[in-house]
């Protein structure tokens, strides 16, 4: 869907001026149609070069970069370019309204997303350096088990929605456990998470719902440190205060939760309905790590993010964007550039799934372990699954930022005994951090048995939570 983009002054400019581009139609990146076909919305807006104007949600613009060099230049240039969503001019001036179902997904946080300088390197330090204490075999081995588990649950149905009963559970699962969160705090971080990513929530109550969330967490960790990311977090040299810690907690839990759920569930859309990996999969091989590869290309789990803000009216690619107008990155449009011009995907991580320069993910290797796990686990155990309706009858949800399943209905045999070693039951579940990363002084060895007396409770809060999400 477009509208007509009103001129910049009383006449529109003459053609060939920069802010001839005010004259354009401008796509809306939200509504049913770009949520079915965002595709489509890229090649009309790639037909004026490679910045265009975009309207976000009613009444709030921006531009879109869809070429990938561009992208790069935008996201490698700090000195020209702010991530402090301070800088937005039209929500400062309330042109843009506070309860826009957009603004607390661009909303300044005193985090490392919305920092630039040394603020962001001494946020952005804290959190690179308490993901690295994780071991990455504990993490695989948490991820496995909590697939294992989830697997169980369904294997006996013969059929199951994919998204609401494992993608979107795997990854709370391996949150809740890596940051340390008891059961009733992770009820109102899972309402409060999703809520800001769905463009037909109400954006205000999620984000209120969140922050109480996260609060209680850290008040939580400030009495009872453990072994976990939220104790070491706090341990750091960094001194983060507690206003710090909780929103250093929600761009992790934002990371960590929506855009793994859409990698997982739209690699397993791609490995049931893709021909070029159907004939491996009936073969016994499972391509999962160039399945990961073409998603993070052609169906990034966040499409459209990485917000920038111009520190002076600046020219893109010939377009002249205004200072403090929102420039967001089509991370989906840049990796399917026309220029790019690459046949083969596999092997490749030139994309931009994970954005680029200093603001980069640091958890990339974390994700996409995760991630494989979740598909391998899957398809290895549930070998004839396949999917419930036609892959073109799957609906995608609306919202400008992610690209994202309303569900994924699959259909197979069942199995009423689970395949499973006693290794795989009796895999050790607690984070524990690498060996060869010291102890922060605040940590404690976590109690034996917490993990498995909090499992049934854990188990009922993510069914509430998927019969919350059905409903709406």
């Amino acid at each position: 869907m477009t509208t007509p983009r009103p001129a910049a002054g009383d006449a529109a400019p003459p053609a060939g001026c920069p802010a001839h581009v005010d004259a354009r139609t401008v796509e809306r990146l939200y509504g049913p149609e770009f949520a079915a076909d965002p595709m489509a919305s890229y090649t009309r807006m790639r037909a004026h070069g490679s910045v265009a104007p975009v309207e976000i949600a009613p009444g709030v613009r921006a531009s879109l970069v869809t070429g990938y060099e561009t992208a790069l230049m935008v996201l490698r240039s700090p000195g020209s370019f702010s991530k402090d969503a301070r800088r937005w001019r039209a929500l400062a001036e309330g042109t843009v309204s506070a309860d826009s179902p957009v603004v607390p997904m661009m909303m300044h946080r005193p985090n490392a997303l919305w920092a630039d300088g040394d603020e962001h390197t001494r946020l952005r330090g804290a959190i690179t350096d308490s993901l690295a204490r994780l071991d990455p075999d504990a993490l695989k081995g948490y991820a496995e088990h909590s697939a294992d588990t989830l697997i169980d649950r369904i294997a006996p149905n013969g059929r199951a929605d994919l998204l609401g009963e494992y993608g979107a559970v795997l990854p709370l699962l391996v949150f809740n456990q890596l940051f340390g969160c008891p059961p009733d705090v992770g009820d109102k971080l899972v309402e409060g998470m999703s809520g800001i990513f769905d463009a037909d929530a109400d954006s205000e109550k999620a984000n209120a719902v969140l922050t109480e969330g996260v609060a209680e967490l850290v008040a939580l960790k400030r009495e009872q440190p453990g072994r976990d990311v939220t104790s070491w977090l706090m341990a750091h040299p960094a001194g983060l205060t507690d206003e710090e810690m909780m929103h250093q907690l929600v761009l992790l839990m934002g990371a960590g939760t929506e855009p793994q759920q859409n990698l997982i569930c739209n690699g397993l859309r791609l490995l049931l309905s893709d021909d070029r990996f159907a004939g491996d999969l009936a073969g016994g091989s499972m391509p999962v790590e160039d399945a990961i590869d073409e998603v993070l290309w052609s169906d990034p789990p966040i499409a459209n993010y990485a917000v920038h803000y111009p520190l002076q009216d600046v020219e893109i690619d010939g377009v002249l964007v205004r200072e403090g107008e929102p420039v967001l990155i089509s991370l989906a449009a840049a990796n399917t550039d026309p220029g790019l011009a690459s046949d083969r995907r596999a092997g490749n991580r030139a994309h931009l799934a994970w954005s680029a320069g200093p603001h980069t993910c640091p958890a990339k290797g974390p994700a996409r372990s995760i991630a494989a796990v979740a598909l391998e686990k899957l398809l290895d155990r549930l070998p004839d699954i396949e999917l419930a309706v036609p892959v073109e009858e799957l609906e995608w949800r609306q919202g400008p930022f992610h690209r994202a399943l309303a569900a994924l209905p699959v259909r197979f045999p069942p199995i009423t005994s689970a395949v499973r070693t006693s290794a795989d039951r009796d895999r050790t579940t607690d984070p524990v951090p690498s060996p060869s990363a010291p102890m922060a002084t605040s940590s404690t060895a976590s109690e034996p048995g917490s993990v498995s007396a909090a499992r049934p409770r854990w188990w009922n809060l993510l069914a509430r939570w998927r019969h919350r999400r059905q409903a709406t």
